[in-house]
C-alpha cells in the first residue's frame, strides 16, 4: 500500500468500528431464513451493511448450523446452493477446486462478496475465487445473502446479489474438534479446531487448520487444498477488538476449457484437453504440470466501541496479499507473440511457430478501511459509513520451455509486464425510521470515487503493430446510488417495497482485451423490489417481485478487438424481471419441508450477433439483428425442495434442485444450450453424545447426484461464418463443463 492509504487506515483505526458481527445491540430479533425458508425467530448481531426486518430488500440467512450440515469439503458456494436463485457449477465435476455461483443469472463478477463487511472481491476481476479461501465455512457464524441491489457495501458493485459472511464469534469455553470425509473421486477433507475460551475475563483465542483434496470427477481435475483461520479476541463491557488471519494455499489441474460433445462422444465424459498435445510419437499426451497454483492471506483488525445508549463506532481494517501463477501448455504458437525469435531449424526450414509452456503470474496487495457510526433512539436507527481502499496488482509471464528451440531461453525474462492501481473510496448514510408501529421507511445515500489504472504491456499480440498491445488506462468513476423504500409490519405479517441505484465500473479484462479507442463505459442498474412475508409458528410463506433494469449493462455480442479477443459491449437497454417464491412447514418436531421457487424473464432489447469470416478479426463483420434475446446463462425457472428429518439423533435430508434450459450465448443459439436438469442429494447422519470420553460424534454418508442425472452446469461457446456457393454460412461450436454421476461421501466429526 501507499504512503496515502497507509495514513489512511491509521486514522481510521484510530477510533472506530466496522461493520462486522460486533455491531450495535446483539439480540435484535430478525427471521432466521429472512423471507425464504425459515419459520422460526433467532437473535443475531446487527451488522452495519446486513439487512433485518425492516429493511426492504430481499435476502436470506444461512446459519452456521445449516452451513455445517453439508460441510465435507465442497466449496461455499455448493453450501449456498439451495437458496433462492442461486446456480452453482464446478470446473472439476464435484464441487471442490474451481466453483462458482450465479444469483438471478448474474455472473461472479456482479455479486459482491464480504467477510466481516469488508470485501473480499478482487478489486480488478471483481470476482472472487474460492478456491483460494478453502473450508472457510468451518470458521463461519453464519451468511446473509442479499438479492438485487442490496444495502450499501464496501468493494465491487451489487449487480445481482451480495454475500455477507461473518466469522467465528469468541467462543466462552474450551473446545476442540476434529473432522473429516472421504468419498469417490479420492475427495477427502481434513479439519482441525482449537479455541481456548474465556481467559482472564476478558481474552479468547480460535483457531483451524484443513486440508482438502480431491482427484475431481473430471480426468487430471485434481486439486490440494490448505487453509488456516486464527482469531485473537478482546472484550469488555463497551470495548470488543478481534485480530483475524485467513487464508489458503491451492494446487489445482486446469479443467476450464471443458470439452465439445462430439469429444465427449469419442473419448468419454471425463475427457479434459487441459494440457494436451501430440507427442514426438504421434500420440495425445497431457502436460502433467498444468496446475494453478496461488496463495492468499487475509489479515482483518475489527474494533468496536459502545460509547452511550445511543451511541456506538465501529472501525475495520484490512489487508489482503496474494501471489500466484499457472503452469500452462500451449500448441503452435506464433514464438514472436512471446518475445522469441524464429530459428531455422536442422533442415534449414524457418520455425515460427511451435508448442511451449507459459507461466502467467499475478501479486496483488489489497489493504484498506472503513467506519461506521451507528445512531438509535426511539424511531430512528442511522448509520454513517465509509470506507477507502488501495489496490496494486502485478501482472507478468514468462516462457519455461519451447519444443525444439534453438537459441537461449531466459526463463526470467518477461515477455509481458503490467500493473493495475486502483483506489476505491465511498461514503454513506443510512437511516431506518419507524413511522409507526406498522410502517417503517429506509433511506441509504451512497457517494463513490473510483480511480484505476493499468500500464504497461499486455499479453494480446497487435498484429497492425507488429508488438504486444500497450495498455494506458487511466479512468476515474463517481457514482452516486440512492436506494429508499417502505417497510410493513405487524404481527406474522411483513411487505415492503423499494427502488435502488448501483452502479458498476469495467473490469480488468474489459479493458486489457478491449480497443483503447472504444473502451467500455460504467453499468447502471435501477432495482425495483416488492415483497411480502407470512410467518407462523408452524409455516411460513412468502413472495418477491422483482425488476432490473440495466441501462449499458456489459454483454458478449460476437464482436473481437483489434486483438482477436471477445469484446464485452455496452448494450442501452436489458432486463431481469423474476417471482421468487418461497415457503417452508414444521408440522412437527421431527420433520419439515423447505421449498423456493424463481420465474424470471431476462433479456437483451434489439441484440446484434456479429460474426467474422472463420473469427478473423480483419474480415467482413457480419451484423444480424436478433430482436430481444434471453441474457446467457440466465435460466427462466429454478427451485430447490428439501425434506428434512431429525429424530432423536438421527438426521437425513433429502435435496432437490431443478435449473431450467438456459443459453451460453446471448443470441438463443440451439447449438449454445444447456438442456435443464433435476438433480437430488441425500444425507443421513448420526449424532452419539457423550461417548467414550468424547462430547459428541457425528457421522454421516451423503449420496449426491440420487437418481445419476448426466448434465452439463456450464460451458463456452463460439461462432463464425464461411462461404458456400457464394452464401454466407454460420457455423458454431461450444463446450460443456460435465457434472459427476451419482456419488458417495461420508463423514466423522468428534467434538471434545
Amino acid at each position: 500500500m501507499n504512503k496515502k492509504i497507509v495514513s489512511t487506515a491509521l486514522l481510521v483505526g484510530a477510533g472506530v468500528m466496522v461493520q462486522s458481527a460486533f455491531a450495535a445491540d446483539a439480540g435484535a430479533e430478525l427471521l432466521a431464513e429472512s423471507d425464504s425458508m425459515a419459520v422460526e425467530l433467532s437473535q443475531v448481531d446487527v451488522v452495519a451493511n446486513r439487512a433485518t426486518a425492516k429493511t426492504p430488500v430481499a435476502f436470506t440467512n444461512v446459519s452456521k448450523k445449516q452451513l455445517l450440515a453439508n460441510n465435507d469439503g465442497r466449496d461455499m458456494t455448493y453450501l449456498l446452493g439451495m437458496t433462492p436463485s442461486v446456480t452453482v457449477t464446478s470446473d472439476a465435476g464435484g464441487g471442490m477446486g474451481y466453483t462458482s455461483m450465479r444469483v438471478r443469472g448474474t455472473d461472479p463478477t456482479r455479486i459482491n462478496v464480504m467477510a466481516n463487511g469488508l470485501p473480499l472481491n478482487d478489486p480488478e476481476s471483481h470476482s472472487v475465487y474460492w478456491v483460494n479461501m478453502p473450508d472457510l465455512a468451518s470458521s463461519l457464524r453464519d451468511v446473509q445473502i442479499q438479492r438485487g441491489a442490496g444495502t450499501s457495501a464496501n468493494g465491487a458493485a451489487a449487480f445481482g446479489a451480495s454475500v455477507n459472511m461473518v466469522t467465528d464469534a469468541p467462543s466462552d469455553d474450551p473446545y476442540a474438534q476434529l473432522s473429516g470425509a472421504y468419498g469417490m473421486y479420492n475427495t477427502n477433507r481434513e479439519t482441525l479446531r482449537v479455541g481456548s475460551g474465556l481467559l482472564g475475563d476478558h481474552w479468547t483465542f480460535d483457531a483451524r487448520l484443513s486440508h482438502m483434496g480431491s482427484d475431481g470427477y473430471i480426468e487430471r481435475a485434481s486439486s490440494q487444498l490448505w487453509s488456516y483461520f486464527g482469531q485473537a479476541a478482546f472484550q469488555s463491557y463497551n470495548t470488543n477488538i478481534r485480530l483475524l488471519a485467513f487464508g489458503g494455499k491451492e494446487k489445482t489441474y486446469m479443467a476450464w476449457d471443458y470439452a465439445s460433445k462430439e469429444d465427449m462422444e469419442e473419448y468419454g465424459r471425463r475427457y479434459n484437453p487441459c494440457g494436451e498435445y501430440i507427442d514426438s510419437d504421434g500420440k495425445r499426451a497431457y502436460y502433467p504440470d498444468q496446475y494453478d497454483n496461488f496463495i492468499q492471506h487475509h489479515f482483518q483488525l475489527l474494533v468496536s466501541q459502545r460509547l452511550s445508549d445511543m451511541f456506538h463506532i465501529n472501525a475495520a481494517m484490512f489487508y489482503t496479499k496474494d501471489d500466484g501463477y499457472y503452469d500452462q501448455y500451449k500448441k503452435n504458437r506464433k514464438l514472436i507473440e512471446y518475445g522469441l525469435t524464429p530459428y531455422y531449424n536442422e533442415d534449414g526450414d524457418l520455425v515460427k511457430k511451435s508448442d511451449l509452456i507459459r507461466l502467467k503470474y499475478n501479486q496483488n496487495g489489497f489493504g484498506g478501511g472503513q467506519v461506521t457510526l451507528n445512531f438509535r433512539k426511539d424511531r430512528w436507527n442511522v448509520t454513517l459509513g465509509g470506507g477507502v481502499s488501495d489496490f496494486d496488482g502485478h501482472h507478468f509471464g514468462q516462457i519455461k520451455w519451447v519444443r525444439n528451440y534453438i537459441g537461449a531461453i531466459d526463463p526470467l525474462q518477461k515477455y509481458y509486464d503490467n500493473r493495475g492501481r486502483k483506489f476505491d473510496s465511498n461514503v454513506y448514510l443510512r437511516a431506518n425510521y419507524d413511522i409507526n408501529d406498522m410502517f417503517s421507511a429506509f433511506a441509504d445515500l451512497q457517494y463513490r470515487h473510483i480511480h484505476y489504472t493499468i500500464k504497461g504491456m499486455s499479453d494480446n499480440w497487435d498484429s497492425a503493430t507488429g508488438a504486444l498491445a500497450l495498455l494506458d488506462v487511466n479512468r476515474r468513476w463517481d457514482f452516486f446510488n440512492p436506494k429508499l423504500g417502505v417497510n410493513f409490519e405487524k404481527g406474522d405479517h411483513r411487505a415492503f417495497i423499494s427502488w435502488a441505484v448501483a452502479q458498476k465500473e469495467p473490469t480488468r479484462d474489459n479493458f486489457t482485451d478491449g480497443d483503447p479507442a472504444n473502451y467500455p463505459e460504467s453499468e447502471r442498474l435501477d432495482d425495483f423490489e416488492a415483497g411480502y412475508t407470512f410467518t407462523h409458528k408452524i409455516f411460513s410463506v412468502g413472495v418477491n417481485l422483482y425488476y432490473m433494469l440495466y441501462k449499458d449493462q456489459l454483454v458478449v455480442t460476437g464482436q473481437l478487438s483489434d486483438t482477436g479477443n471477445p469484446l464485452s459491449v455496452n448494450v442501452p437497454h436489458s432486463y431481469r424481471m423474476g417471482i421468487e417464491l418461497q415457503t417452508a412447514l414444521k408440522p412437527c418436531d421431527w420433520f419439515d419441508w423447505q421449498f423456493n421457487l424463481t420465474l424470471s424473464r431476462n433479456r437483451i432489447r434489439d441484440f446484434v450477433e456479429y460474426l467474422y469470416y472463420y473469427e478473423d478479426v480483419d474480415s467482413e463483420v457480419w451484423a444480424i439483428p436478433m430482436g430481444d434475446t434471453p441474457i446467457a446463462f440466465s435460466p427462466d425457472l429454478i427451485f430447490n425442495n428439501s425434506f428434512n428429518f431429525k429424530w432423536r439423533g438421527f438426521d437425513a435430508s433429502l435435496q432437490s434442485r431443478y435449473v431450467s434450459k438456459q443459453y451460453m450465448n446471448n443470441a438463443r443459439s440451439a447449438e449454445a444450450l444447456l438442456d435443464s436438469y433435476f438433480v437430488s442429494d441425500l444425507h443421513l447422519g448420526y449424532s452419539f453424545k457423550h461417548l467414550l470420553g468424547i462430547k459428541e460424534m457425528h457421522l454421516g454418508f451423503s449420496i449426491y447426484n440420487l437418481f445419476n442425472k448426466k448434465y452439463f452446469s456450464n460451458g463456452y461457446t463460439g461462432a463464425g461464418y464461411e462461404i458456400e456457393d457464394g452464401e454466407k454460412v454460420i457455423y458454431r461450436y461450444a463446450g460443456y463443463a460435465a457434472q459427476a454421476p451419482t456419488h458417495v461421501m461420508g463423514t466423522i466429526s468428534l467434538k471434545f
